[in-house]
């Protein structure tokens, strides 16, 4: 850039125009505007990114941290996917129980979702923690509006510590309303038993068995998760139409397991915004957890069931 200083003007003064108008080429450039005169070149205005993968998880709040929209948001962080949320429900809990639970207006469950979506490009959506049938028909009358192109739905129920987590009469919602828009459910042995009213499945051709009949509630593919079963390893099946794929990691042990399932399917959801298919998220979603779930002694935080280590990568 060139300056012209006037004849008759002090050095100082001379000097101070060209710092002011250097300060205003620069802030053109911040801007990305084209301008000419002042003694500013035209800028051309640059190019925008390459596109950054966007999951929005609908679900409740572990004031401890360590599950529900915290968990999601830590997951969809650590796989390198930007997370947006609208809260469910606040609950009151740590690493030993939950002690209470404030469920969000409906309408304002809507609120948070409608404002995400016109604005983000999401690439997945992963619903956990409802609390009851209200907000049930909200997310799924946002969902047919909105048409995201992935969903993966953790049917949350009841929490590590035993505490429940939706109202029983909004089973039967979660049944009709929300599975038939999902992509992929993500119960654990108890869901899945809970979801058929039937006893909890004891070995591979009783699982594979759940995930059928879950299918024919209209969803597009099931993932059981095993942490729940017995024995050195503990094995995922992912059922579609077509095929069930045992899915196996070592058994780990700690009692650092809080938000695993929620990080899991949140981690499957992470897999999908970046393009991924399902069988691919799957895959990955599983060693990620089995890594986190390993590192999870690193932390010494409250006394219970404390936090898997999601960021493991990192420190």
């Amino acid at each position: 850039m060139a300056f012209r200083v006037r004849a008759g003007l002090s050095w100082s003064t001379a000097v101070s125009r060209i710092g002011v108008a250097c300060r205003w080429s620069r802030l053109l450039v911040f801007h990305g505007r084209a301008r000419t005169g002042h003694g500013c070149v035209r800028i051309k205005q640059m190019s925008p990114a390459m596109t950054t993968p966007v999951a929005l998880t609908i679900a409740g709040s572990d004031s401890s941290g360590g599950a529900g929209i915290q968990a999601d948001l830590k997951t969809f962080a650590a796989l390198g996917v930007y997370g947006a949320s609208a809260i469910t429900a606040l609950t009151a809990q740590n690493t030993r129980g939950v002690t209470g639970i404030h469920a969000v207006p409906a309408e304002f469950v809507t609120a948070q979702i409608d404002a995400v979506f016109s604005d983000f490009d999401v690439g997945a959506v992963k619903i956990g923690m409802v609390a009851q049938a209200a907000s049930i028909d909200a997310i799924a009358a946002a969902l047919s509006r909105w048409a995201p192109r992935h969903v993966v739905l953790d049917p949350v129920m009841v929490a590590t510590s035993g505490d429940r987590l939706l109202a029983s009469d909004a089973v039967k919602a979660l049944r009709t309303r929300l599975i038939p828009l999902a992509s992929v459910i993500t119960p654990n042995l108890p869901e899945a038993a809970a979801l058929l009213d039937a006893p909890v499945a004891a070995n591979q051709a009783e699982i594979e068995s759940q995930g059928r009949r879950l299918l024919a509630l209209g969803c597009r593919a099931v993932l059981i998760k095993g942490g729940h079963g017995e024995g050195a390893e503990s094995v995922d099946y992912l059922v579609d139409a077509d095929n069930a794929i045992a899915l196996a990691a070592p058994r780990l042990a700690t009692k650092n397991t809080h938000g695993t399932g929620c990080s899991l399917s949140s981690a499957v959801a992470a897999g999908l915004a970046r393009g991924e298919a399902l069988e691919q998220a799957v895959r990955s979603a599983k060693a990620w957890i089995s890594a986190a779930i390993g590192a999870a002694d690193r932390f010494s935080v409250g006394h219970g069931h404390g936090p898997i280590h999601h960021f493991h990568k990192f420190y």
